[in-house]
């Protein structure tokens, strides 16, 4: 294993095939330095440096989930042992929790829009029991949200719509949050699972839709729409699939949805809603991620555009430059597995070491 974050030492990662966006390139020596990557080459091991012999297997950018849902410091770990180093999460409060998650040591990284914006009468307001102050009913609440939402240091702002009439922010009100959010330079990450409300998020400007459509794909001009304005998908297959078994929900709309956004050349982002709910609607951090990938090729895509999904476009889109790929000067986020995951995607849970801005984990246990 490498040396922990405090030691200055280096680590050579030697003789394995690295995932380069692509297809599988090298074998090369990665080294590690501190917090980045410092170089990859096909040259010798530095002499300084500390050896991992990583021959036959292949070296992965961290792994990148777009949706989940924070606890403690445990599900940072929970999240690193699975080769999960950067996690978005999609609404944790209050903003002293958030704070300290992001603070956490040699962890998986995090982003957060700390709390969202519901509706007065939607499921997150009754069943789910956000506090008062998530709760915006009119364009004026809506600009003051997200100004407390900027203040407190969200990275992005986060939506929870509904079908117009359903309880969720009405369309006045979910347009005046993207317009306030853009002013305050954030983008909007809207949550809506069934065709109606996705719609609105469509309509009312989301930068990006997490969940897909229950009931049935999007409308055909709605998904013309996010082409057209350079949208993002974030399905959650894994939660559409446990939501099949708790609720009786068909999980194939999910599935359809996905292969619609797709073909339609919508850039589609690797997300589970992991949470630690008690109940059936739990999904496990970390472990979750691999299962997603192959959901996703199930749905269509290639395992090349799977593995993608987690690592380059989240890094675009959520504006990380300094991840989602194994090169120079970026972060040492690292994951070394064993198989061949351009050809078989399953192959990602054959997990060997990982790194979190060069601090070493154990793989699952």
């Amino acid at each position: 294993m490498s040396r922990s974050a405090s030691d200055p030492g280096r680590t050579a990662i030697a003789g394995a095939a690295v995932f380069g966006g692509q297809h599988l390139t090298g074998p090369w020596t990665v080294v590690i330095d501190g917090a980045v990557i410092a170089s990859v080459s096909d040259a010798p091991p530095p002499g300084d440096a500390m050896v991992i012999d990583a021959a036959g297997a292949v070296l992965l950018p961290g792994l990148i989930d777009a949706h989940v849902h924070l606890d403690d410091e445990g599900t940072l770990h929970a999240l690193a042992s699975w080769g999960v180093t950067t996690a978005l999460d999609m609404a944790s409060w209050p903003p002293e929790k958030v704070a300290r998650l992001r603070a956490a040591d040699g962890a998986t990284d995090i982003r957060s829009p700390g709390l969202p914006a519901i509706g007065p009468a939607g499921p997150h307001a009754t069943i789910m029991k956000l506090p008062a102050a998530a709760i915006v009913t009119s364009p004026e609440q809506a600009r003051s949200l997200v100004a407390q939402r900027v203040a407190e240091g969200a990275d992005y702002i986060k939506i929870v719509l509904e079908a117009p009439g359903r309880g969720g922010p009405e369309p006045d009100v979910a347009e005046a949050l993207t317009v306030a959010a853009h002013e305050h330079g954030k983008f909007v990450v809207a949550h809506a699972s069934s065709r109606a409300a996705y719609s609105l998020a469509v309509r009312a400007g989301a930068d990006m839709i997490t969940h897909v459509p229950f009931d049935q794909p999007p409308a055909d001009d709605d998904i013309a729409r996010m082409r057209s304005g350079d949208r993002v998908a974030i399905p959650t297959l894994a939660m559409a699939e446990v939501m099949s078994a708790g609720r009786n929900i068909p999980y194939q709309p999910a599935a359809d949805s996905v292969a619609a956004l797709h073909r339609a050349g919508i850039p589609i982002l690797a997300g589970t809603d992991a949470n630690t709910m008690p109940g059936p609607f739990g999904v496990r951090h970390g472990e979750s991620l691999h299962h997603e990938l192959e959901l996703l090729v199930a749905a269509g895509l290639t395992p090349v555009e799977a593995l993608r999904a987690a690592t380059e476009l989240p890094a675009r889109h959520f504006g990380l430059p300094d991840r989602g790929a194994v090169a120079a000067g970026l972060r040492a986020d690292l994951v070394l597995i064993d198989g061949d995951p351009v050809t078989d995607i399953r192959a990602t849970r054959n997990i060997r070491h990982v790194w979190c801005a060069g601090t070493a984990h154990p793989g699952p246990s």
